[in-house]
């Protein structure tokens, strides 16, 4: 979205070159009407120069004919092409110089906290370079015994909401990639297509592969112990059992 530049300045302008409404030239500059009046009066933006939004491209001279005429009017900022996307830049978002020294301490929370994370995504949450976050990761940073983690939304670096699109995107690429990525790297995500590839057939863990038939034996074996102990009527006939039948 195109943004207008120096609204105080071009606020100024407006008022001593144009006979628009107060609330017209606030609307298009994003002030109070009140602070309009202020600058008419010579109370508010006092030594600010003027900066002209014809010559800078910003609103055509039509449109300000149009507004002068209707003061329900609204002003247009003039769109130039050339300047469109300008805002979306490349490369590590700027980190103000009172915050440059806690990033080491907020890339380091990253590192450990959340190692899903590319060096590409905690580059652009707080500002810095890879070669540093490899470092960091390396525990080759020059000065990694005095580093302790902080939470870099704590340190002001970067917003909740960015840190938490972040993770969800490295866990989603993750996913789908069948990495593994749970709490302490325990458990194995797969994705549907893949846990559908899957056999159905149950398989024996190879710990105790080639036990069944042991098993197996096993059984058998007290099968027959069993059987002959059954069988092994004679050994109850003792010898004075033997006699008494004699007798009779």
């Amino acid at each position: 979205m195109a943004k207008l530049l120096h609204p105080k300045a071009t606020a100024v302008w407006l008022v001593d070159n144009t006979v628009m409404t107060f609330k017209q030239i606030g609307d298009f500059v994003g002030m109070h009407e009140l602070e309009i009046q202020g600058i008419a009066d010579g109370d508010v933006a006092t030594g600010v120069k003027g900066f002209d939004p014809i010559a800078n491209n910003q609103l055509t001279q039509e449109e300000i004919t149009a507004a002068e005429g209707n003061p329900l009017h609204k002003l247009k900022l003039k769109v130039n092409s050339a300047a469109v996307g300008e805002e979306k830049r490349r490369g590590p978002r700027y980190t103000p110089l009172s915050k440059r020294q806690d990033r080491p301490a907020s890339i380091l929370w990253l590192v450990k906290f959340h190692p899903e994370l590319s060096d590409g995504q905690v580059s652009k949450l707080v500002g810095t370079t890879k070669p540093t976050i490899q470092a960091i990761r390396e525990r080759t940073h020059w000065n990694i015994a005095n580093i302790q983690p902080i939470d870099p939304v704590a340190l002001g670096l970067c917003k909740q909401s960015e840190l938490d699109e972040a993770v969800q995107k490295a866990n989603a690429k993750k996913a789908a990639e069948g990495a593994v990525m749970s709490d302490d790297e325990r458990r194995k995500l797969v994705s549907t297509e893949q846990s559908l590839e899957m056999g159905t057939e149950p398989k024996i863990p190879s710990a105790i592969e080639g036990l069944e038939s042991f098993t197996l034996g096993g059984v058998d074996d007290e099968e027959d112990k069993k059987e002959d102990i059954l069988d092994a009527d004679s050994l109850f006939n003792l010898p004075g059992d033997a006699g008494d039948d004699d007798e009779d």
